[in-house]
């Protein structure tokens, strides 16, 4: 027992009131409430927009996908922030596909940037008709929203193309866009799906869009409805159709009325840690046997660990296997930067380590969970992974979970908050409802920002690019009346007027001009309308540390590499020469265009026991530049890090490139704190050449980074200052 350890009672899901029309169910089968609701919400010709807010693990997935079991000519696509949520609600439609076994089985594609260029590659063809192709092959078609975003934007066609040569096809050929994890979207993403979805409603009829979250963002709803688009949201919560039982007897006759067990009964731990660099990793180090104990005094336990930081997990993964497989039990690494074996094999392990590429919306089977989070819905988000599953299957036996532990990481402030003040919100060995105790993470977790003001000034800039496609000369007449329409709706929800936003397009395009010589180009522009930002510090690497060289390919962050990782500088072309020499001698295609723009080429030697320090250096006048209180783009930026061999060669690349970037005259610490920025926002610190040996009095956010700073500064000028779309 412990003074900071609560019990979360189980949860049960609602069932449907009576049969769905053309819904054939399996035998014994049921759906849930918000399952049916969502259906009918999808078939309802007054609806075009159907948001389920079911919590984690409660079956969102299967409405979506239902109508194409039943009808050869329903076709729909999923957008999934990860690859590897997409690969697991593939297996989960595959397995449900068998379950159901619907007389015209839907075909079912999955199509990623590595996926499209594979194919495209081996086929010999362009990634437009490759997309035509496949999306052409499939009434499922499983994808992520960064493509959606792209082909709408014309990313893949050609010059002298149709700029709806390809969307105008898709749009027609799918019924319904779906979007699974919305919750977890920021503000530009949000920006960018309300943009296509408002291209997509002004150019076609009838079409629908789903999005699925636990954890919706509160103001999205609202900017549909001023765009004209006619909403349900379906809310389990709201409803009262979740039931807490508090004894077996309770969980009995719930399951014999025909609800549905969504999660078990967990005893969460929580383990105050001081906000430093390292401790979540110095705690696992320390309680290393504690963790093998609960494997061996629970035979048949299954784990999961997630941090923050990649390098912490990739750090960990030795010492965890030292101290677990002399007991016969596997370690396994999930991480961005893991291979697709090692990922896959990871799954299967009695204890995987791993970083969000595991807690977004990946179905574990798993009875411990110790995770750190970097806000209130990713708390929510991870301990949602524990409790959903009794058991798992291995080497054909059934192997039942005794009970279901987790161990929170969080900052000591948190429980203080939710144990300590008087009268606290949590008592020791308390027992409590899913539904109270997120609502106390919300109230009691550090309150972040979540750029509010993106939609506004920089919202917009994406729809004056859509409305440009429309007014292509040989696009206008057809769609004349289409243009004014969307040019309306993005003008209501970004509370904006497309006139002004086009003008600064233009100015920024000038000052581009005057600052590079260039004739063409739009930095700031292109940044604007890109999905997650355009990762202008993104090198390639070669990881030497992977043990299959098919999968030594990868991508990773500067500012990431200089703090964590050994390296080794490659040229351009040895990098590519190695890629195209391993994949014809292994006769596996390894994608070539994600390299194509990369700041520097390096091996990947080793992760760092301790991370090194570092700062951006700026040869000109920070301050002149941080009084402009302004998004602008600068050249000439070099890294300081002494102890770097490499640094000289890392700079050499670093100072030619031109960076859209916000320069704010605060440290970067208290940048965060008094901006309440996420922890993973990507700000950093920076400061002049000469001064280099003092503490950085400045702080630099590049790329997106740039333009979400840009939104929240406004807390910090001096009075007089004003912004630039009103």
């Amino acid at each position: 027992m412990s003074d900071t350890s609560i019990i979360l009672k189980p949860v049960f899901s609602c069932p449907a009131d009576g049969n769905i029309p053309r819904v054939k169910l399996p035998p014994d089968w049921r759906l849930s409430w918000h399952q049916a609701e969502t259906v009918k919400a999808i078939r309802d010709p007054n609806i075009d927009v159907a948001i389920d807010t079911a919590l984690t693990g409660d079956g969102k997935t299967l409405p979506a996908y239902l109508d194409t079991f039943e009808s050869p000519d329903c076709c729909v696509m999923g957008c999934y922030p990860t690859n590897e949520l997409a690969r697991d609600q593939e297996i989960a439609i595959r397995g449900y596909i068998e379950q159901f076994q619907p007389s015209s089985e839907p075909r079912i594609v999955r199509l990623s940037s590595a996926e499209l260029e594979a194919y495209s590659e081996s086929n010999q063809i362009r990634k437009d008709a490759a997309i035509a192709t496949r999306a052409g092959q499939s009434e499922i078609l499983l994808t992520n929203p960064d493509m959606l975003h792209y082909l709408h934007r014309g990313a893949y066609t050609w010059k002298n193309d149709n700029p709806d040569k390809l969307w105008g096809r898709i749009d027609k050929d799918f019924d319904l866009f779906v979007f699974d994890e919305f919750g977890l979207f920021s503000a530009p993403q949000i920006a960018s799906v309300i943009n296509t979805a408002l291209l997509i409603k002004n150019t076609n009829r009838r079409k629908k869009f789903l999005f699925l979250s636990a954890t919706p963002d509160e103001n999205f709803p609202e900017k549909l409805h001023l765009a004209g688009f006619r909403i349900k949201l379906i809310d389990p919560v709201r409803e009262q159709k979740y039931q807490f039982p508090d004894t077996a007897e309770e969980e009995r006759q719930l399951l014999s009325r025909g609800w549905r067990q969504v999660t078990r009964t967990v005893r969460l731990n929580f383990e105050g840690l001081e906000p430093t660099a390292g401790a979540s990793e110095a705690w696992l180090r320390e309680n290393g046997d504690r963790i093998l104990n609960q494997f061996l005094q629970n035979p048949g336990s299954k784990g999961a660990i997630i941090l923050n930081s990649i390098a912490s997990v990739k750090r960990l993964v030795p010492f965890f296997r030292n101290l677990f497989e002399p007991e016969g039990l596997t370690v396994g690494e999930n991480t961005g930067l893991s291979g697709k074996t090692e990922k896959a094999r990871s799954l299967s392990s009695d204890l995987v380590l791993g970083t969000s590429t595991i807690d977004v919306g990946v179905d574990f089977k798993i009875n411990f969970l110790i995770f750190e989070s970097a806000d209130a819905g990713n708390f929510i988000q991870r301990l949602g992974r524990l409790g959903r599953h009794e058991g798992y299957l291995k080497n054909g036996n059934w192997v039942k979970f005794a009970e279901f532990t987790a161990f929170a990481l969080v900052p000591k402030f948190l429980v203080e908050r939710l144990f300590a003040i008087d009268p606290p919100p949590l008592a020791a060995e308390g027992i409590y409802d899913r539904i109270f105790f997120n609502g106390q993470i919300i109230d009691n977790y550090q309150k972040i920002n979540n750029f509010a003001g993106y939609y506004r000034r920089w919202g917009a800039v994406q729809s004056a690019m859509l409305c440009r496609q429309l007014n292509h000369p040989d696009l206008k007449r057809q769609y004349q009346g289409s243009a004014q329409a969307l040019k309306r709706d993005c003008q209501t929800v970004f509370e904006t007027h497309l006139g002004k936003v086009i003008g600064e397009m233009k100015k920024w395009g000038e000052e581009w001009r005057e600052f590079s010589g260039n004739k063409t180009g739009n930095p700031i522009v292109e940044e604007a309308t890109s999905f997650r930002g355009s990762s202008p510090l993104q090198c390639g690497l070669y990881d030497l540390t992977e043990p299959d060289e098919r999968e030594r390919f990868k991508t990773y962050d500067l500012p990431g590499i200089l703090g964590n990782l050994d390296i080794e500088p490659m040229t351009k072309g040895e990098f590519l020469k190695t890629r195209k020499d391993v994949a014809t001698r292994t006769e596996t295609p390894i994608p070539r265009s994600r390299f194509e723009y990369c700041l520097g080429f390096m091996k990947l030697l080793r992760y760092r026991e301790e991370r090194l320090n570092w700062q951006f250096i700026y040869p000109g006048d920070l301050q002149a530049i941080a009084d402009g209180w302004k998004v602008q783009v600068l050249a000439g930026i070099e890294v300081w890090q002494p102890e770097n061999p490499w640094i000289a060669d890392i700079n050499k690349r670093l100072k030619r490139q031109a960076l859209v970037c916000y320069v704010l005259r605060l440290p970067v610490t208290e940048a965060r704190v008094r901006l309440r920025l996420p922890m993973h926002f990507q700000i950093y610190p920076i400061g002049d050449r000469d001064a280099v040996h003092a503490a950085a009095p400045y702080a630099i956010a590049f790329g997106q980074s740039a333009l979400l700073l840009d939104t929240l500064t406004h807390w910090l000028k001096p009075k007089g200052d004003e912004t630039w779309i009103v």
